[in-house]
């Protein structure tokens, strides 16, 4: 394999350019093809079997089987609808329209699984498609570039997880998004589970039960004597436990116990805002801007109402706005800027890596990342940017498909 050339190296790409864009969680590998000079895909494609992760971390050869084929076929979708036209001549040194002038891949499980990635990928994709420019990133990196851009603020991703991440274009700030087990208080798992624990107490007679949600577990899950043979084995929990956080905000306008729950989630997930929320706004001001991305928040007003409580009172400054675009939408963002010279976002060994470029962040791009309430890894950051565990995403997307008979009564983990 060679090694990919350094984007410093290189012109700025022209408009016509396609650039590409992957986010590969939990449920699959999505691809999108863009052009330099154009917002938004012209074409994407999904491809439905999730990057087998292993002892070395994310296989990259499986990775790479998947994701070239998947390019060949947006580039031909993309000369059959007339998107590029390489017959006339290109200046030298300029990509011809046909040319990916930069790639940009976020995978869950980047930052702690990453290695081989980073070792293969540059090279095998300069081998394979002469792509110039390349970034790898933690999926909570490209949540931010797809909620917020390339501005400073802070962005929640929740989903079957939970994590906040901000900049202040100088480092990274990540709280919580350590999984189930640890942590991603406020996400879907949290809430279902919650939920599902008020209803045991309902069917037991205990203290703090809620006869609405033991009918809603009634109706999604069966008797409640049934749960645990239900939940326990299954390898995707999270998943399951968050199928349940829907129900919750379903009976939080009537039901005492589901609203304390939901105020509950508010306040974990605007504790996690507060902590990354950088203390210079883009106009040299205090202002912070709070993005909430992810499947979690359509749950609506039953959710979003307490948070935007919680937030005004811990974070008076922030403003809070919904993404503008999704992890795939960052993927494409980063891969834009990548070609025309202007990644601003820091880079860093693992959060955000820019194989063999110069850019804000140094000759390496290497810039430590401030961790709040963790031990650092050796670049700064302690753990993945995905949302609850070496497998799962930014939103925390599940990591096995669903073959039981348990009924998901609602997918919150976009």
């Amino acid at each position: 394999m060679t090694d990919a050339p350094s984007p410093a190296a290189t012109p700025a790409a022209a408009p016509e350019a396609h650039v590409v864009g992957v986010d590969s969680g939990g449920s699959g590998l999505r691809v999108a093809l863009g052009r330099v000079g154009t917002d938004g895909p012209l074409f994407t494609t999904v491809c439905a079997e999730p990057v087998r992760t292993g002892a070395g971390g994310i296989d990259a050869a499986h990775l790479l089987e998947q994701l070239l084929p998947a390019v060949a076929e947006l580039l031909e979708r993309a000369e059959d609808g007339g998107a590029g036209d390489s017959r006339g001549q290109d200046s030298p040194g300029q990509d011809s329209p046909r040319q990916i002038a930069a790639f940009a891949i976020g995978a869950a499980g980047m930052a702690t699984l990453g290695g081989r990635l980073r070792a293969e990928l540059p090279g095998a994709l300069a081998e394979a498609l002469g792509v110039r420019r390349m970034a790898l990133a933690a999926d909570a990196v490209t949540a931010y570039a797809g909620a917020v851009g390339q501005r400073p603020g802070a962005v929640v991703a929740g989903g079957t997880g939970m994590i906040a991440l901000g900049t202040d274009l100088t480092s990274w700030h990540r709280a919580d998004g350590w999984g189930h087990l640890l942590g991603d208080s406020g996400g879907g798992a949290w809430i279902g589970r919650a939920g599902l624990d008020a209803a045991m107490r309902a069917h037991d007679g205990r203290r703090g039960g809620s006869p609405a949600l033991l009918a809603r577990l009634h109706a999604v899950f069966g008797p409640a004597e049934g749960l645990p043979g239900l939940l326990y084995p299954r390898s995707d929990r999270p998943a399951v436990l968050a199928s349940f956080a829907p129900e919750v905000a379903a009976c939080a306008g009537a039901d005492e116990v589901a609203a304390g729950i939901l105020r509950e989630a508010a306040a974990h997930i605007a504790e996690a805002a507060a902590a990354v929320c950088p203390t210079v706004g883009p106009q040299g001001d205090d202002a912070c801007e709070v993005a909430l991305t992810g499947g979690l928040f359509r749950m609506g007003e039953p959710l979003l109402g307490p948070v935007r409580e919680e937030l005004a009172r811990l974070v008076p400054r922030a403003r809070v706005t919904n993404g503008t675009g999704d992890p795939l939408t960052g993927a494409l963002r980063i891969a834009r800027a990548l070609a025309l010279h202007g990644l601003r976002l820091p880079h860093h060994p693992t959060m955000l890596f820019v194989p063999a470029g110069d850019g804000p962040s140094g000759p390496s791009g290497r810039v430590g990342a401030e961790v709040r309430d963790g031990e650092p890894e050796p670049g700064g950051v302690p753990a993945d940017g995905a949302g609850g565990g070496p497998g799962d995403g930014a939103a925390d997307r599940p990591t096995d498909r669903d073959t039981s008979p348990v009924r998901h009564s609602s997918d919150i983990s976009g």
